[in-house]
């Protein structure tokens, strides 16, 4: 997945000494809250690349696991605010304060937004060991036999931990969450028929679907996907409130200087309008960001618009009812 990367980041070298002055001259430490292989990881790994090209700085992914994701957002929130160090991000930002209430953060204030990388679909995949073949057909086996159909997970406080207790309460269905260390367990157990469902992003989901190992059976959005246009949405398929797009972005810890957090949000936006990066996103079926939603007053309305999504489902209960077995 990653031999062109290296590629990509020449693209941006342009910019590179304009954009990397301020900045402590070392290597900057991207953290990654989830273990290598996923969709977060594979973001991340293309977003160091391409914005060490444009800072003229190396940028050292490092996957700092545990607790769902709240171990590295505490290493994160311990580091200094000089640019050294930053997080690469989805919605497990606003999700673990929920899960962890003695956690001692907040995602409206401990962070300071630096831009949005892509905004990613989530797809609802299912075994091929099941007889289910639609959104329809699986809804109606869940309400047939509640808490039956189980959904793996990569762990609470994930993306899909999100997408998943979204779905049981629109769908007014129970299923058991069973809870993974990562997502690559749980499409391992999908894969194998272990489990029943699992909802993620599209880049790690689609290869799987591609290769015939999972089948999709529905994709977040508008619209179907181009590269997959046999995939229903869940608006077409009778779910349409379920409109979950995962965004994928980089934060700097807070206190971070604004003429700093400004160098990093301009070279993340050149870094992502490139042409290759662009290509490279679209291949995975993740979106890059139009012009009107990079940078950091958009990522930080992203933030507080799905803090409250989150914070409703946590008044309603959708966490705690989908918890499920231990995790694996």
């Amino acid at each position: 997945m990653f031999k062109k990367l290296a590629l990509l980041a020449a693209l941006c070298l342009p910019f590179a000494m304009a954009h990397g002055q301020g900045l402590a001259d070392r290597p900057i430490t991207l953290i990654v809250n989830v273990p290598p292989g996923g969709s977060s990881d594979a973001l991340a790994r293309l977003t160091a690349t391409v914005l060490g090209g444009q800072l003229n700085r190396s940028i050292v992914v490092e996957n700092v696991t545990g607790a769902g994701g709240l171990v590295g957002m505490q290493k994160f929130l311990r580091a200094p605010a000089d640019g050294s160090t930053l997080l690469f991000i989805n919605q497990s930002l606003v999700i673990l304060p929920y899960l962890h209430p003695k956690s001692a953060y907040s995602p409206l204030t401990d962070v300071e937004p630096i831009g949005v990388v892509a905004k990613v679909p989530m797809v609802l995949s299912v075994s091929n060991a099941g007889g289910v073949k639609s959104l329809a057909s699986l809804i109606d086996t869940m309400k047939k036999s509640p808490g039956k159909v189980n959904f793996g997970s990569g762990g609470p406080g994930t993306t899909a931990h999100l997408a998943e207790a979204l779905f049981l309460k629109l769908a007014d269905v129970q299923g058991e969450m069973i809870q993974y260390r990562g997502s690559g367990p749980a499409l391992s157990d999908l894969m194998a028929g272990t489990i029943d469902a699992v909802i993620d992003q599209t880049v790690t989901m689609l290869p799987l679907h591609k290769d015939g190992r999972v089948r999709a059976i529905a994709v977040t959005g508008g619209t179907r996907l181009p590269q997959h246009p046999e995939i229903p949405t869940f608006a077409e398929s009778g779910l349409p409130g379920f409109d979950l797009i995962i965004w994928n972005g980089v934060v700097a810890p807070k206190g971070t200087p604004p003429e700093l957090t400004a160098k990093l949000a301009s070279a993340l936006t050149a870094a992502i309008s490139s042409p290759g990066v662009q290509s490279r996103l679209s291949s995975l079926a993740a979106q890059a960001p139009a012009d009107n939603e990079k940078g950091p007053a958009h990522f930080r309305r992203l933030i507080m618009q799905d803090n409250e999504r989150v914070a409703d489902l946590a008044k309603s209960g959708a966490f705690a009812s989908t918890a499920g077995a231990a995790g694996k």
